[in-house]
């Protein structure tokens, strides 16, 4: 059997443009002649779809581009995910056909319904007790989670309807390492299971998920046989020799359904292939790729040419821009330093050296003037006051509002530039350095921000990235002399503890019995849990860790839980 994994990157809501790339991997896979092509989770869709699930239109229209999705399918069996079925009764479904016509349809047995996922408020979950037989070779045909659970449908598949290739279909959301973990699985299944496995994974970005590809082929032995690219479409081919392939012995066969499809292989008389193993991206370069692919396909997806990003001389907006750069083009993004009063000369120069490293267009904006002209205005206001917050606070605004006039303007995506660091303690300013319309490095500690951008400059000759970012102490430049240390721990201090919190759940005590001050993980606590209210209004950013602010972690806004028991 020649067997196709066609990893592509749909368009959630965009049915007819996902229908033609279905369409067109479809003649690809038959003209290399597969006799088998599979496509992933819900790629007729998209994927996530969320509450477009509740509205019956789009059901049926899922529907009517199934039936003329399925005429591409002369000569070539194809598994393609769908949402299947009417408002109440949704199946998130594994579609098989064959010749044009629909010959079975799977609904995944085991939804999930944690971190980033809500798939028991939208589907109706099948039992998994079926198989396919095409040519005398049995198919078992399961969606995403399903294999996850070594009890899941591919056991029964297997060990029940003596399946001797496991096909799971699957949009299976990037985190760091990702790809690792699932791999190792899928050797796993395949081996305790007697089967080859072949698993077709999503590739880009929808809103703050990435989907990294990687789609893997494992003979019964856990060997591999064949693995796509990360973070781009593929079409992944191999040849699966099941004449000698034993099946599992079972007396209860009978209570698996059997769909026939075809009794001898579509595919014609063919040359063998050597099929392709691409290799795993390093871990800095898998996560700067999946910044690169998220942050592009949000722009694009989104309809926007152009993006603006606030440049002040830092490594936060310095890594922003190069991400930005490297997803869009050079001539799609505008960089713009707004120096204030406290602004130091480097700061501008870095920005502006940035700026012809990149190639792209740099606006500078002064705002001192600006500055002024509210200290005039609130002058009666804050009469017999000290200077502060509220006036460090006016110039990230003053910037904001900058930004956000270029963006209305010129119909260019404001990009804000924040680190996950920064969103966990709350050391951002609503309505200023937060206002925006997507945050790529949202989910990145500060740290993580630096191994990036040393990532970066690290793949051509000549930095990209200025040394001296990469070299001074972190600022806000809010108020003469004014450094990150003054108001937080030294990141190397403060994101260990932020990953024990936020990441991984761990109490004071905890977190203090693996070496930090109780007084310093005390005061960084309290900084994450009293600005939930400012992250439920940060603009949408991309998933990169096991646990993002978001979806995958929701704590109440008034909450006085302190995390610390009695005595």
């Amino acid at each position: 059997m020649r067997l196709a994994l066609a990893q592509i990157n749909p368009t959630l809501g965009d049915l007819a443009a996902n229908s033609r790339k279905i369409t067109e991997h479809i003649a690809r896979a038959r003209d290399l002649g597969a006799d088998l092509v599979a496509f992933p989770e819900l790629a007729l869709s998209g994927y996530p779809p969320e509450d477009l699930l509740l509205k019956p239109g789009f059901l049926a229209d899922c529907r009517t581009w199934l039936g003329r999705t399925l005429e591409a399918t002369a000569g070539i069996v194809a598994v393609l995910g769908v949402p299947y079925g009417v408002v109440g009764n949704v199946g998130n479904a594994a579609a098989v056909a064959y010749d044009g016509r629909l010959m079975g349809v799977y609904r995944k047995a085991l939804l999930p319904n944690y971190g980033v996922f809500d798939e028991m408020r939208y589907f109706q979950p099948g039992d998994g007790r079926q198989v396919y037989d095409l040519a005398g070779v049995t198919i078992g045909v399961s969606v995403c989670e399903d294999i996850w659970h070594p009890t899941g449908p591919p056991r029964t598949q297997a060990i029940e309807g003596g399946a001797q290739l496991l096909l799971n279909i699957s949009s299976s959301p990037y985190h760091a390492g990702k790809g690792g973990e699932r791999a190792d699985m899928l050797a796993s299944r395949a081996r305790e299971l007697g089967a080859v496995v072949a698993y077709v994974n999503l590739v880009g970005g929808q809103d703050e998920l990435v989907f990294d590809g990687q789609s893997v082929i494992f003979a019964a032995d856990g060997r591999l046989l064949a693995r796509g690219e990360q973070f781009a479409e593929d079409l992944v081919v191999a040849d699966l020799d099941f004449r000698a392939a034993p099946r599992h012995a079972t007396t209860s066969r009978a209570a698996i359904a059997q769909t026939a499809i075809a009794r001898n292989l579509p595919g014609a008389h063919r040359p063998p292939l050597s099929p392709a193993a691409a290799e795993p991206l390093d871990r800095l370069a898998e996560i700067y790729h999946a910044l690169v692919l998220g942050a592009g396909d949000y722009v694009r997806k989104n309809g926007f040419e152009r993006v603006v990003i606030g440049l002040s001389g830092g490594v936060d907006s310095s890594l922003t821009a190069a991400i930005a750069t490297d997803a869009l083009g050079k001539e799609h993004v505008v960089g713009v330093a707004m120096p204030s009063p406290y602004s130091s000369p480097e700061s501008l120069a870095d920005a502006q050296e940035l700026a012809r490293s990149l190639g792209i267009e740099l606006r500078v904006l002064p705002i001192e003037a600006v500055f002024e002209a509210y200290l005039g205005a609130l002058r009666a206001q804050f009469a017999g006051t000290e200077p502060g917050v509220a006036e460090e606070n006016l110039q990230a605004r003053i910037r904001g509002n900058l930004l956000m006039a270029l963006s209305n303007k010129f119909g260019w995506l404001a990009l804000t530039t924040g680190n996950k660091s920064e969103m966990a303690v709350g050391y951002a300013t609503l309505y200023g350095d937060m206002a925006g319309g997507f945050a790529v490095i949202k989910d990145i500690p500060k740290t993580l921000v630096y191994e990036l951008a040393d990532w970066r400059n690290a793949q051509q000759e000549g930095a990209i990235i200025p040394a001296r970012v990469m070299t001074k102490e972190p600022s806000a430049e809010l108020r003469p002399n004014q450094r990150d240390s003054d108001s937080l721990p030294p990141y190397p201090i403060l994101d260990p503890i932020l990953h024990a919190y936020v990441e991984q759940d761990k109490g004071i005590a905890e977190i203090v019995g693996m070496g930090f001050e109780p007084e310093t993980v005390r005061a960084v606590i309290r900084m994450v849990d009293r600005n939930e209210y400012k992250r439920r209004q940060a603009a949408p950013g991309l998933k990169i860790t096991p646990k993002a602010f978001g979806k995958d972690r929701r704590l109440p806004i008034t909450n006085r839980y302190t995390n610390s028991a009695p005595g």
